[in-house]
Formats: C-alpha cells, sequence, structure tokens
C-alpha cells in the first residue's frame, strides 16, 4: 500500500526572486525613501521616478521595484512586492524582464492583476511597462458590480413575483371551475 500523495494541497512557502535577500529587501525600502523607485538594474530610474510622482499625485501611493531577469517563478514577484509593502505600505509594484509582482493595502487584488496585464513582457521596458500599469489603475471602473448585481436581484424577485402571481390565478381557475 502506497501512502497518499497529499502535497499537491499543500501551500507553497514565500520566496523571494534568486540573489534577492532580506538584505536586499532593507536596501530597496532605503532606496525607495527618496523618490519612491528602487532599480536594482539601474536603468530608467528618473523615468520611473516621474511615473510614480504622477501616480501619487492622482492619489495612488505607489512604489516602483525593478529586479533584473526573470526569476523562476511569477509568484516571487508578488511575494517581493509584499515584503516591501509591509514597510512602505500603499501599492508597490516590482517588475523583471517580463513578469510583474504587485501588492496594495489600499487597492483590491482583482484591479492590480487588470493593471499587471498592461504591464507584462514588456522586455525589460520598465518605463513603458510602469506607464501602462498606472494608466490602468487610474482609468475609472466602468463596471459597477453593484449595481450588476442590484439589477439582477431585481430581475430574479420579478420572475418569482410573476410566477406567484400566475400559479394563484390558475389556482383560483381550478377551484371556480370544480363547484
Amino acid at each position: 500500500m502506497t501512502a497518499p500523495h497529499t502535497s499537491v494541497f499543500t501551500p507553497l512557502a514565500t520566496e523571494l526572486p534568486p540573489n534577492v535577500t532580506s538584505d536586499t529587501v532593507r536596501l530597496l525600502n532605503a532606496d525607495l525613501a527618496d523618490d519612491h523607485v528602487a532599480t536594482l538594474t539601474g536603468k530608467d530610474e528618473a523615468e520611473l521616478a516621474a511615473i510614480a510622482a504622477d501616480a501619487r499625485s492622482q492619489g495612488i501611493p505607489l512604489s516602483i521595484v525593478v529586479v533584473p531577469g526573470n526569476p523562476g517563478r511569477e509568484s516571487s514577484l508578488r511575494d517581493l512586492a509584499t515584503e516591501v509593502g509591509k514597510t512602505q505600505g500603499g501599492t508597490v509594484v516590482v517588475f523583471s524582464d517580463d513578469w510583474v509582482g504587485t501588492y496594495s493595502d489600499t487597492l483590491s487584488r482583482v484591479r492590480l492583476e487588470w493593471a499587471e496585464d498592461a504591464a507584462k513582457y514588456s522586455h525589460g521596458a520598465n518605463a513603458q511597462a510602469a506607464s501602462g500599469f498606472v494608466d490602468r489603475l487610474e482609468t475609472p471602473e466602468s463596471v459597477s458590480w453593484t449595481a450588476v448585481t442590484s439589477i439582477l436581484l431585481a430581475g430574479t424577485l420579478a420572475v418569482i413575483a410573476g410566477l406567484a402571481w400566475v400559479k394563484a390565478r390558475r389556482a383560483r381557475e381550478t377551484d371556480s371551475g370544480s363547484v
């Protein structure tokens, strides 16, 4: 008899990207203090700082981190964003060459991932990726899910009331026809 394989349901431990340690996270937090941008690549810092400043002027407390290459798993970028976000607060976006990881204490995961889609696969064009990310965050939500839910609920209640009325009418017709 073989033992059951239960590791499928075991959550993976959080993992920082390769070559990123807790000391690196401390350095990133220190680097974010001046212009809300920290790059381990040294590229595009001025452009990224302008994008972060613009986002902050629009009410999005954004911090941008850039790491070189792509980690083994995209989720490690979200883990890094979460580690940095614990100290920085607000919204943290971490860019690698092609992937994006985010953390926010003010925005929903759905909104963050929608914004991530505009920033992925930028092949290291981090300023362009950050601009696309911020543009999506600044775009007002076009669908009010509260309104959609309310309309569906009202429609369902109207159908139920209509069916109850038809059933009551048929019952009265049956009662009057059997007398």
